[in-house]
């Protein structure tokens, strides 16, 4: 039915030629090129022009992929037009016009895959919070893309040269089965994967604590595994089954990246309480590295047993900076402390001794 269709589109062209079958059927072929340059020519000058006067990228990008399957697929129907013309045996004819539509079923599928990747790409650029499809899931649904499309394409391919699925399925259904229990652990790893995309607990570049132990930024998210580079800068591979089986704790989530860092001081009974206050909520506003907002605060925990206890609340800009700030805060509160005659006080043991133990007199004459 399709041929009768394209036949009649033809037959007056292929007819100004005479009887010659090659002949019609080149005729057929260049014809075909030249519409195809034709469209082509259309579809990138005169469509793309229009589509790039819009303020979205997306029309730019369906209609720079939507000129080669066009461009190829009225050659494809050139060519079986030609092979009508050419009036081959049934056997060669038959696997020639299966492999033509094969061509544009691949043809197609990948253009149907690359124009849903660029619309998956344009929803997640203009993702909000919570949205279904953002930069975090992309590869979630470009994977999911992938496995619809392919599937689609194999079962067309296979009923175009007419060939039976259920046996392929029923096959694929055991083997499916048989891969299930070699590989539980890989296909556990697989469907944590998706899993941690999907609900998205941490990103690329955030500071996270394993239920371990582990500290380090998040440099990588795959399907199979996560890769973390601690503060030692090395990378630590963990796979998503073992991730998605424990506690993860994400120092940079949260309204903010920002840390809070804790500085516990002791100072020595008889202090001035006011005085120390001032003194640590001054150092932290004179360290450029401490935010602002949230704006420090002091913290008098409790009397302890050898020092009044005293906690420094500020926040960081980012949890890499944790450590070095410490370092800072630790230091310039000491040099403050001195330089304010503030004691830190260290542990003290007053050993009393009531009696001198009496000596013996064997004891004595054996030292004689």
């Amino acid at each position: 039915m399709e041929n009768k269709v394209l036949m009649d589109y033809f037959r007056p062209l292929v007819e100004m030629v005479g009887d010659n079958n090659y002949l019609q059927a080149l005729t057929a072929i260049l014809f075909a090129f030249a519409v195809a340059k034709i469209t082509s020519f259309i579809i990138v000058k005169i469509i793309g022009a229009l589509a790039s006067k819009t303020n979205s990228t997306l029309d730019d990008a369906i209609i720079r992929l939507l000129q080669y399957p066009i461009y190829w697929t009225v050659i494809q129907l050139g060519l079986l037009v030609a092979l009508t013309l050419l009036r081959l045996p049934e056997t060669p004819s038959n696997i020639i016009r299966n492999l033509i539509i094969s061509i544009l079923i691949v043809v197609w599928s990948i253009f149907v895959a690359r124009i849903v990747r660029a619309i998956l790409g344009a929803l997640s650029g203009r993702a909000k919070a919570h949205s279904l499809i953002r930069p975090q899931t992309l590869p979630l649904f470009n994977n999911i893309v992938a496995v619809v499309v392919l599937v689609l394409a194999t079962y067309l391919v296979f009923s175009a040269w007419n060939i039976d699925m259920t046996a392929w399925l029923a096959s694929a259904g055991i083997i499916g089965i048989a891969v299930g229990f070699a590989a539980k652990d890989t296909l556990a790893n697989l469907f944590s994967g998706v899993f941690i995309l999907a609900d998205s607990p941490y990103k690329i570049g955030d500071y996270v604590v394993l239920e371990g132990g582990e500290r380090g930024k998040v440099t990588h998210i795959g399907i199979r595994s996560t890769r973390i580079l601690t503060r030692d800068d090395v990378e630590v591979t963990i796979p998503n089954a073992i991730i998605g089986n424990t506690r993860v704790t994400n120092e940079s989530g949260g309204p903010h990246e920002k840390y809070r860092i804790r500085v516990p001081v002791g100072v020595a009974y008889g202090s001035d309480v006011d005085q120390v206050k001032a003194v640590l909520l001054q150092v932290a506003h004179d360290e450029q590295q401490v935010c602002d907002d949230p704006e420090p605060r002091v913290r008098f925990r409790n009397f302890g047993n050898s020092s009044l206890d005293f906690e420094l609340l500020c926040w960081v800009y980012n949890p890499e900076f944790r450590g070095r700030v410490l370092d800072v805060l630790n230091t310039n509160i000491y040099k403050s402390f001195m330089s304010h005659g503030n004691e830190i006080p260290y542990s003290k043991h007053d050993v009393f001794i009531k009696e001198m133990p009496a000596q013996t007199e064997s004891k004595i004459k054996g030292y004689e």
